[in-house]
């Protein structure tokens, strides 16, 4: 009888410190997890960001701005365009 009881306080001894190590691991993690959901709602922010800035950049206004500024281009003169008929190439 006394050695049932030993080995049940035991038991139940390392059953409390098993418990307390888990509850310690479980917040460990938690915070981790808290951390780490902070980072990823602050990447999709910093996203949303670039992605307004991408079509900032890319707004055709501003591509044909730098095209004539920067690259001295323009819309060439009807005269100046010729048409490439594709179809009459590819008969036999």
């Amino acid at each position: 009888m006394r050695s049932t009881t030993i080995v049940l306080a035991v038991a139940v001894f390392l059953t409390a410190i098993l418990v307390v190590t888990l509850r310690h691991h479980v917040r460990l993690l938690s915070s981790e997890l808290q951390v780490l959901q902070a980072e990823r709602d602050a990447l999709d922010v910093e996203w949303g960001k670039l992605l307004l800035e991408e079509g900032a950049w890319s707004e055709h206004r501003r591509v044909e701005t730098v095209a004539r500024q920067r690259l001295r281009m323009a819309i060439p003169d009807s005269k100046q365009v010729v048409i490439v008929d594709l179809r009459e190439r590819a008969a036999p």
